[in-house]
């Protein structure tokens, strides 16, 4: 008969914790998606509220088709990076089910906007409200503040823009995208190259 350790409540939360290190480790390296998408947001919505606002462009909005090619970027990156992977904690997969399916919300909210008359006056609103709960959710599984805090003051962003127009809203993108992607960002890249000098 085959002898299984018992864990005492102290090596229990050890263990957890072991498995929530590893992870914020894991996607400390990987900070690769949120600064990506982040400076991707970020720069098409600054450069649509310049062509649009102060250069009056027609097609102010082109500058979104940078979108396919960020995706092709986090498909490339990610199928090179999933053979490195041995072991994938319950952590990794809900962050990996989570942003598939925040992933998923955002195609659908650009046929959205697409598909009906004036819809597109304010998708920030939305997309900012699922940034918020992007980052928050993912912040809570790392135990990483930085992320829990830039989701927080998403929400709060996504309730102000709706009172602006779309120009003011690019804008309120752009902090919204730079205080939960971006900063967080380069938080988890600095702590993952500390943790690995």
């Amino acid at each position: 008969m085959e002898n299984k350790k018992e864990f005492s409540p102290q090596e229990s939360l050890e263990l957890i914790q072991s498995m929530i290190d590893k992870t914020k480790g894991h996607v400390a390296n990987n900070s690769f998606y949120f600064l990506l998408w982040g400076w991707l947001v970020f720069i098409c919505s600054i450069a649509e509220y310049l062509l649009k606002v102060v250069f009056q462009e027609t097609h102010h909005y082109w500058v979104w088709w940078l979108m396919p090619l960020g995706f092709v970027f986090s498909i490339g990156y990610g199928i090179r990076n999933s053979k490195k992977v041995k072991v994938r904690t319950f952590v990794e997969d809900a962050l990996d089910y989570l942003w598939i399916g925040l992933a998923l919300a955002f195609i659908t909210m650009i046929f959205i906007n697409t598909g009906y008359p004036n819809s597109w006056q304010i998708p920030f609103t939305y997309y900012i409200l699922l940034y918020a709960i992007g980052t928050f959710v993912s912040g809570k599984l790392m135990q990483f503040r930085p992320l829990v805090i830039g989701g927080g003051f998403n929400f709060i962003l996504s309730a102000i823009s709706v009172r602006f127009n779309f120009d003011y809203q690019l804008l309120i993108g752009a902090l919204a995208i730079l205080t939960s992607y971006i900063i967080p960002g380069h938080l988890l890249r600095v702590r993952f190259q500390k943790k690995n000098s």
